[in-house]
């Protein structure tokens, strides 16, 4: 071969390379053009935290663990919460300790502050405390030993219901009935033996706490197949539009059952992709904890947390520590599912939800305790669209997110547990492009801060 030819060869070869490279590195740019034109074009609601809301409470009162939130026709604000999880220093201004809490003197007020606040509040959307109430057994009922959940129906009546495990009559505890808060990790998987759950009934009152019906028996529950009894109940939802209740059952049973909410006559239950609930499926030997590589459970794992309706009659469940949301049809059908943050362990990461307040409900909003945020979900694909809030104390910021709601306006409303103690209100700012996938505290854009 002529040198010649051998330099005409080795132009058009480094030609031909210098080509490629080129067009190498515009695709690159224009994969990251079109990546950044991508989330910059996603439209997702925006919010801002309120962090003057509520105002304080009265009467040297303080929150224990804030276990659930719901939201009613006029626009206020209920939660409840547990007076038994409050520390000792927290019940100085009283002289005997609420049922499940220790005092340091029990029978004696030690100061001024500080008193449990009554489990049932109601705000305005202002803030201000409306109605409390709740708390101790009555005619006809008894009270939950850990509260767990509040739901007010189109009707305007108050549902509520408890996971607390309590002990079986005749052992320790006030009047032969043991009493107890919830354990430190909501998730403990129940201990070998006998099982007894003190909190197998739910609950409905008036809104000024007129008691009008319980589903269940304190201390009856028979397992995930009983329909007569529920098994520690974790949430409620009413259907206005057929008048039955629905419950995530919960801490104790593994799966969602379904009442007529004016009789309370037992109507349907199903557990996970709409199988017949299985309590040996998660016995002690059996399948184990959850690992984020393990096939998909077939069964529900304690606690099934929520079980939210949609207008267009789906039912997204929250089963917590497998973290995933199961969608079904009213009837219990199973449509599809969604695993979220699978290398979430311990509490899990689905752990409540809400949507939002556009006709076709377009977004869900989970509430991820573990992780500490919320997360705002495409409610057709179950994608992750963007997420706000970290973990932390002061406004905007989480410890143990648990419950979440929305008002007619938009604006979010979460609770949180543990030594969360508190609600916080979100303030619904419109619709706007996703520009970072996780904003962190949505601070107020007026509001000096050093995030800013």
């Amino acid at each position: 071969m002529s040198r010649n030819l051998r330099a005409r060869q080795f132009r058009v070869g480094a030609t031909f390379t210098a080509i490629v490279v080129v067009l190498g590195v515009g695709s690159v740019v224009l994969e990251k053009k079109v990546t950044a034109f991508s989330v910059a074009t996603r439209q997702a609601p925006k919010f801002e935290v309120d962090p003057m809301w509520p105002k304080p409470l009265p009467n040297h009162w303080v929150m224990g663990n804030v276990i659930g939130v719901s939201v009613d026709a006029q626009d206020h604000i209920w939660i409840i919460h547990r007076q038994g999880s409050l520390e000792a220093m927290e019940l100085y201004g009283i002289a005997d300790a609420p049922k499940g809490a220790n005092k340091r003197q029990n029978g004696v007020v030690e100061s001024e502050c500080c008193i449990p606040a009554p489990p049932v509040l109601e705000f305005d959307q202002a803030g201000n405390l409306i109605t409390s109430w709740g708390g101790k057994d009555g005619d006809g009922y008894v009270w939950p030993d850990s509260n767990h959940g509040i739901f007010v129906d189109y009707k305007g009546n108050v549902w509520i219901g408890g996971n607390g495990r309590g002990t079986p009559p005749g052992a320790a505890g006030r009047g032969g009935r043991g009493r107890g808060a919830a354990p430190a990790d909501e998730s403990t998987p129940r201990a070998r033996g006998p099982v007894y759950y003190h909190d197998s009934m739910v609950m409905k009152f008036t809104q000024d706490g007129k008691f009008l019906m319980q589903i269940g028996k304190a201390g009856a529950s028979k397992g995930s197949n009983d329909t007569e009894n529920l098994g520690l109940p974790a949430k409620l939802y009413v259907d206005p539009k057929t008048d039955e209740l629905y419950v995530a059952d919960g801490y104790g049973n593994k799966r969602v059952i379904v009442f007529d909410a004016e009789t309370g006559k037992y109507k349907r239950h199903w557990g996970a992709y709409g199988h017949t609930p299985d309590d040996s499926y998660f016995a002690p030997g059996a399948a184990g904890r959850y690992k984020p590589d393990d096939p998909p459970a077939q069964q529900f794992r304690n606690p099934v947390h929520c079980a939210e309706l949609s207008h267009d009659g789906l039912l997204y469940v929250c089963d917590r520590p497998n973290d995933r949301i199961q969608v079904f049809k009213a009837d219990g059908t199973f449509v599809k599912e969604k695993v979220l943050y699978k290398n979430t362990l311990g509490d899990g990461s689905v752990w409540d939800i809400a949507f939002s307040k556009d006709k076709d409900q377009k977004y869900i909003y989970l509430a991820d305790g573990a992780n500490e945020k919320v997360h705002i979900l495409d409610r057709d694909s179950l994608d992750v669209l963007t997420s706000f809030g970290d973990g932390g104390r002061q406004p905007g910021e989480f410890y143990a997110v648990h419950s979440i709601a929305t008002d007619s306006k938009g604006n979010i409303f979460t609770t949180e547990t543990y030594r969360g103690q508190r609600i916080q209100k979100f303030m619904y700012k419109g619709m706007g492009p996703v520009v970072k996938e996780d904003q962190g505290v949505v601070w107020p854009k007026s509001a000096k801060s050093p995030l800013q």
